[in-house]
């Protein structure tokens, strides 16, 4: 099973609250474990501004538009809690390293990305993750067996387009799940 690409829906009653109502995009997925990001969590008090401006990054408007940085900043899992990702669309790939995951979306966790973004060069859709979610080998195959997550494809509008307040009952309805039906109570038939 590859999960790569796909997204992970937190079941109600995960128990972490870390995750609680979390959607998570898999960046990897194999034998050696999963590395996610979480798409719908803000970080609190945080902005791409306050970040470049922690960088020294310039925010230059380029010619005929404004820099992006209202790219929003997200808690992306627990992980490095200080280390940045980006996961964005994939019309942009960085000079030093852009990790394609899947048809329309990659990974750059370089300062070139930032950089980009700054000057009005980045890519057309983006998120700002600090941290990451992360399993070891056969962990989130465990959790998902015990109904800790669903699984569903990732599409570039739920990821990148809806509030982070609708993600999460957004990726349960494309399972054709209702969230007010869950239970926090796990079952197996």
């Amino acid at each position: 099973m590859d999960l790569t690409g796909k997204l992970l829906i937190a079941m109600p009653g995960m128990g972490d609250p870390r995750f609680e109502r979390a959607v998570v995009f898999l960046c990897s997925h194999g034998d050696d474990g999963a590395m996610g990001l979480i798409v719908n969590k803000p970080a609190p008090d945080v902005s791409l501004a306050d970040l470049l401006a922690q960088l020294e990054i310039a925010a230059a408007a380029p010619a005929g538009g404004a820099a992006k940085t209202g790219v929003p900043v997200h808690f992306g899992g627990p992980v490095e809690a200080a280390r940045g990702f980006v996961l964005h669309s994939s019309d942009y790939t960085s000079n030093l390293h852009s990790m394609e995951v899947s048809p329309g979306f990659s990974m750059t966790a370089t300062l070139d990305i930032l950089e980009d973004i700054a000057a009005g060069r980045g890519p057309k859709r983006a998120l700002m993750m600090l941290g990451y979610a992360g399993w070891g080998p056969g962990q989130l195959e465990g959790e998902i067996g015990m109904n800790g997550w669903l699984t569903a494809e990732a599409t570039a509008d739920l990821v990148f387009t809806l509030p982070d307040d609708e993600k999460w009952g957004a990726a349960l309805k494309t399972l054709g799940v209702d969230p007010l039906t869950l239970s926090a109570s796990a079952g197996h038939a």
